[in-house]
């Protein structure tokens, strides 16, 4: 495996390119066939919006909408690349499809869409464990929370810790990272959840995932993206990690328009996204692996805004 001493970083207007100077200079020139796109697609705190926002709405006009979610979704994955589809939390509470259904209509049409792995945000804990555990058990994807232990709560077994997916030869491990719950969300609502250091748990993580070899690392975090204070953050984490390649933010509705890139304890660069919030974005990261080297080439990020044209 080559050593990443330097990246090269190219800031445009669609985005952001890390290309690794340490590579051999003949690399792209290569096999197209050498190389993987791997295609994140990426959601956060949408917050019940099944349906776009009204057309008389001040801000988002149109905007965001499931259905054309789902429609966008199948298109790029059409294009052919391997597709990672993920959510970073707060899927729950904001629109009276949620007051109806408790969050079993969003869990269910996020099935059908295909998610791979979700985060748990703080609202899911809205209407408490109990509504929390019956919605969960009904996703056909897995919802990856490394530091909750809900071990002594109706929560018990019904998430992971991690997950290994393999495209094309390449290993992409994934771990979740939520908020503290405390101060933020009714005690009773969480009852004896508890909530493990962030930082610690993802340096574990990391590090396990890494032993298994995992070629990229991906941490789906609820932390929210800055804050002004000592509190845990998506840049925080970034800065405190080893072997994290990409954080998928939430938590802070944070919208994007390129990704942050963070250098983080082995000098090398972490790529951050967010896409705000209620469904208007989808965060779309591409990444371009050398098979060959086992090594990232290049990452893209580039939000696609969801719409009355998608």
């Amino acid at each position: 495996m080559i050593n990443r001493r330097k990246f090269i970083k190219i800031a445009g207007s669609t985005g952001i390119v890390l290309g690794l100077g340490s590579l051999p200079l003949n690399l792209f020139a290569e096999d197209k066939s050498k190389n993987i796109t791997i295609t994140i697609l990426s959601t956060n705190d949408m917050h019940s919006r099944i349906e776009p926002f009204p057309s008389t709405d001040k801000h988002n006009p149109g905007m965001g909408g499931m259905a054309k979610r789902a429609a966008l979704i199948k298109k790029i994955r059409n294009l052919g690349n391997e597709v990672i589809l993920l959510d970073a939390g707060d899927i729950f509470q904001g629109t009276p499809y949620y007051n109806e259904y408790h969050g079993a209509l969003e869990i269910k049409l996020m099935t059908e869409m295909g998610y791979d792995a979700a985060t748990i945000g703080n609202h899911e804990f809205d209407n408490g464990l109990d509504n929390l555990s019956s919605q969960i058990s009904k996703a056909g994807f897995p919802f990856i929370c490394s530091n909750y232990d809900f071990s002594r709560t109706p929560m018990s077994g019904k998430t992971i810790d991690y997950k290994i997916f393999e495209k094309s030869g390449i290993k992409i491990g994934v771990y979740g990272l939520g908020i503290e719950l405390k101060g933020l969300v009714f005690e009773k609502n969480y009852g004896k959840s508890i909530y493990l250091d962030p930082i610690e748990t993802a340096l574990s993580y990391e590090k396990l995932l890494k032993e298994k070899g995992c070629n990229i690392i991906i941490a789906i975090s609820h932390l929210g993206f800055e804050y002004e204070t000592d509190k845990v953050s998506d840049i925080k984490l970034a800065k405190a990690t080893s072997n994290t390649d990409i954080i998928i933010g939430g938590h802070t509705h944070t919208f994007l328009e390129k990704a942050e890139i963070v250098t983080n304890q082995n000098n090398r660069e972490v790529v951050i996204s967010q896409t705000g919030w209620g469904g208007i974005n989808l965060g779309k990261t591409d990444i371009i692996f050398s098979k060959k080297y086992m090594q990232i080439v290049s990452n893209s990020y580039t939000p696609k805004i969801i719409n009355s044209q998608v």
